[in-house]
């Protein structure tokens, strides 16, 4: 991945995969147009570099993101450094439809926009006493935008409940709900989320790759029009290096070995 100059993020790759840390510790990560433009950068990159794997973001400190900087408000009016490349609606469709899957690491607070990240990518893992919610109602605002995502991740009566109320949900609250993959205690956090690179790791990188496109270009159609859309898209993996070798490998009995083409 380029090196880039950030300066509301931290971001590393090793061994396939990128982290991306949001790094504003003293406003507890709070997201604001900066923050959102440099995600995108740092999503881009990954997706475009073979060598990455999957995508993890986590909040530096103690908290995850505590949601929208009131500072900033104005969506684009600081996009910093880097070009300005999309808002906070952008942000959410890139890590929904994202190339490569994308791990929430909720080390501590995922309020409001922050909860929206969360929702966004493709798994979440949270530690047990992590704080997840929308509290915009206490201030009479509504999470808007945020409930696009939310709704598809859960469901509509835990929706309603957790918007209109504010209440902050624990990390074993969200499991249930869906929300996130997984809780765990703290300290088993790393491990937990080591277990999600090290499988997607282990996998086809043109099958995840055509497989999650699949999901993200057929969601929004009807089942008659997305079973013939899936049929070309399985033609499409079956004549791929990796179907014929993972295939081979299952017959000889053997581990194979993915080339990505």
């Amino acid at each position: 991945m380029p090196a880039r100059e950030y300066k509301t993020l931290l971001v590393e790759s090793e061994a396939g995969v990128a982290r991306v840390t949001l790094n504003r510790p003293e406003r507890r990560n709070a997201i604001g147009s900066q923050m959102v433009n440099e995600l995108l950068w740092a999503l881009g990159d990954a997706n475009a570099d073979d060598s990455v794997r999957s995508v993890v973001i986590t909040g530096a400190g103690n908290a995850f993101c505590a949601g929208g900087d009131f500072q900033q408000m104005t969506a684009g009016s600081e996009a910093g450094e880097l070009p300005f490349k999309g808002d906070y609606k952008d942000l959410l469709l890139a890590l929904w439809r994202s190339e490569k899957p994308v791990i929430a690491r909720v080390n501590g607070h995922a309020m409001g926009g922050g909860l929206g990240l969360v929702a966004a990518c493709t798994f979440a893992v949270a530690a047990r006493d992590a704080k997840l919610g929308t509290p915009e109602i206490k201030v009479g605002l509504f999470p808007f935008m945020i409930m696009a995502v939310l709704e598809r991740v859960i469901g509509r009566r835990a929706l309603v409940e957790m918007m209109l109320s504010g209440r902050h949900l624990s990390g074993d609250e969200a499991a249930r709900l869906g929300l996130v993959n997984r809780a765990v205690p703290a300290e088993s956090l790393d491990a937990a989320v080591a277990e999600y690179t090290a499988m997607i790791a282990g996998k086809s990188p043109s099958t995840v790759r055509l497989g999650l496109a699949a999901l993200r270009d057929t969601e929004e159609l009807s089942l008659d029009a997305k079973l013939p859309v899936l049929e070309e898209r399985l033609h499409q993996c079956l004549s791929t290096d990796d179907a014929r070798e993972g295939l081979m490998a299952f017959l000889e009995k053997r581990e194979p070995k993915w080339s990505g083409r």
